[in-house]
């Protein structure tokens, strides 16, 4: 994606986004151009205010943001050195995610839109990660296959365009994400989770421990980590094996889950000239590395964005929002409706609405 637009002789500059993402436990504000330039962006996390809750309280996460939304808001805007009037559409998180901190930057961003009489762009959060490997890969084209593992999503998406989605997969009970935490919980690592499983591994044999690996083999495409969580806690329990052990034997069950879906997704929906991981998982550079092995085995290209983009920011909230302008065919100075200013946040916005329903808890997703 190019720094300008040519049509014919005009020359047209990068839109300038807004986008704001308060839709669990970070609260974000970042300024992004259409060229994949951010100009400036800001995260506060939330960890010290859950980490005695082993996990993400809502009510506390949405006090949070409501608290910290508007001086960060403010601060970005003063380190980039422009106003409002200087902006060309305002982005925000309007789900899925947990509903009170949704609405904080929601509504945060209608305000905004509405006192400056710019567009409003209501981002789905789940295509803020789909799409957010492009802000950092600009030779990446549409079509790809994408793996989106998070705290609350795993699902594999064929993505062919803006808003243009396929679901080959779900999971139908635990995110991976989720189960990370879950075993660092049961190994009394803390939170947040999966970065200290990921640490405690290095130190343990991924095959000391023979722990299941929920729907490997399977004519059902979709994933399942409850059982595998759920394995972890015996193991714990019978007390033959370290924690380190524990941990490594988890990563690569996980691990060994996520290629065998990706293996059936290629098989059903393949082939495709490029695999992208994106979500706070892909941080994990073990299961980064197996991703890669196998873009290389089927001759795909792999991107995963970099680490600052996996997990949830408002970057990616804004690149969405300059990805949409761009397919919408927006131009400088002329009329942009953008999304109504009642538009309702969601705790649930499918990126496939037509996918068939899944047995088990993977319906949210």
């Amino acid at each position: 994606m190019g720094s300008v637009t040519h049509t014919s002789d005009t020359c047209i500059v990068p839109p300038l986004v807004l986008g704001i993402e308060s839709s669990c436990d970070e609260t974000a504000v970042a300024l992004v151009r259409g060229d994949g330039t951010i100009v400036a962006q800001a995260i506060a996390s939330q960890e010290a205010e859950h980490a005695p809750y082993g996990g993400v309280v809502p009510e506390i996460a949405a006090r949070a943001h409501a608290e910290r939304l508007a001086p960060m808001i403010a601060r970005v805007m003063g380190e980039a050195g422009i106003g409002l009037e200087d902006v060309d559409a305002i982005a925000a998180t309007a789900g899925p995610g947990l509903i009170g901190g949704v609405m904080v930057g929601l509504v945060s961003a209608k305000a905004l839109a509405m006192a400056s009489d710019k567009p409003l762009l209501a981002v789905n959060h789940l295509e803020g990660h789909a799409l957010s490997p492009r802000l950092a890969d600009a030779g990446l084209a549409f079509p790809y296959l994408l793996l989106l593992v998070s705290g609350g999503h795993c699902q594999i998406l064929a993505v062919e365009g803006v808003g243009q989605y396929r679901r080959l997969a779900t999971t139908i009970d635990d995110a991976l994400g989720e189960a990370f935490d879950k075993t660092a919980k049961i190994l009394g690592l803390g939170y947040p989770g999966g970065p200290a499983v990921e640490r405690l591994a290095l130190q343990g044999d991924p095959k000391a421990v023979p722990l299941p690996r929920p729907l490997k083999g399977s004519p059902e495409p979709h994933f399942s980590f409850a059982g595998l969580k759920s394995a972890v806690l015996r193991a714990v329990e019978g007390g033959a094996h370290s924690p380190a052990d524990i941990a490594a034997s988890f990563q690569q069950a996980a691990v060994d889950c996520l290629i065998d879906r990706l293996d059936q997704a290629l098989e059903r929906a393949g082939p495709f000239p490029a695999l992208v991981v994106a979500g706070g998982v892909a941080a994990n550079q073990t299961i980064r590395a197996a991703l890669e092995a196998f873009a290389a085995k089927h001759a795909m290209r792999f991107t995963a964005p970099p680490l600052a983009l996996c997990t949830d920011n408002a970057a990616m909230i804004a690149w969405a929002g300059c990805e949409r302008l761009a397919a919408e065919g927006w131009q400088p100075g002329a009329a942009f409706a953008g999304d109504p200013l009642d538009f309702l946040a969601r705790p649930r916005w499918p990126l496939d609405p037509a996918a068939e329903t899944v047995r088990g808890a993977g319906v949210k997703a």
